[in-house]
């Protein structure tokens, strides 16, 4: 990670404090540098975090008390990082941040995603980038879904009574349409891979038909965004999937 790299983060982190609960979070890099960088800014400024570099390590931390999220690199020297995740995730629902170097195809980050991570970012990443993913998982953590309501811009959701509105207008949807957007608010903030929405909304028998995908987040587009051409909520993430991205700005 280079300095400048070094110092978004930083920067990123301090503004993460304003008013939220700290998070406790779990470190594993393969570069001490990068590792050292991210746990000296994430306690510069209220948060507790710890670097670990083994999986015996990452084991105890997860049996001695869970943290709220971990932050994986991919790239290991002592072990697979895809095998950490596995393991990570026959033991816990965590929220995981996978990392990959810029030189990795997009497959890596793909496979991630598939074994159960919940977000990734591409090294090297800016403090602006980081800060938007931890408080989309800050909100995974202590999620809305209590009280069935979900807000965010112009949109008003209602789990329970299963009915959206933008404006205060209700916004039809066909079944289909309905399904794909609940799966996409109830896991707002996070990348879900191609493979994985089509599995959960049309079956497994279709889980290769990304057309139907295409067509059907045109469809969603043009009713819950202003403008279908710059999205601002149902976005995309090139090669790999899509994301409800609510109030992640810096």
């Amino acid at each position: 990670m280079s300095g400048e790299a070094r110092a978004g983060i930083g920067a990123g982190i301090r503004a993460a404090g304003d008013g939220r609960p700290p998070v406790q979070v779990l470190v594993v890099d393969e570069d001490a540098v990068t590792r050292g960088a991210i746990v000296h800014y994430l306690g510069e400024h209220g948060v507790h975090a710890m670097a670990v570099s083994t999986p015996q390590d990452i084991a105890r931390c997860l049996s001695e008390g869970e943290p709220d999220l971990v932050i994986l690199d991919l790239l290991l020297g002592q072990a697979d990082g895809f095998d950490l995740l596995r393991a990570i995730r026959s033991a816990s629902d965590v929220p995981v941040i996978v990392t990959t170097g810029y030189r990795r195809d997009e497959i890596d980050r793909v496979v991630g995603l598939e074994l159960g991570a919940d977000d990734y970012l591409t090294k090297p990443f800016g403090g602006a980038e980081l800060l938007a993913r931890l408080r989309a998982l800050q909100r995974r953590i202590k999620p809305a879904e209590t009280t069935g309501h979900i807000s965010f811009g112009p949109i008003e959701v209602d789990l329970i009574k299963r009915t959206v509105r933008k404006a205060g207008q209700v916004v039809k949807f066909t079944a289909k349409e309905y399904a794909l957007f609940h799966l996409l608010v109830t896991h707002r903030g996070r990348v879900l891979t191609h493979r994985q929405i089509l599995r959960e909304v049309w079956g497994p028998e279709l889980e290769a038909q990304t057309h139907y995908l295409r067509v059907f987040m045109m469809r969603l587009r043009k009713k819950i965004e202003d403008d279908v051409d710059a999205p601002k909520y149902l976005q995309t993430e090139s090669g790999i999937g899509y994301r409800l991205a609510v109030g992640d700005g810096p």
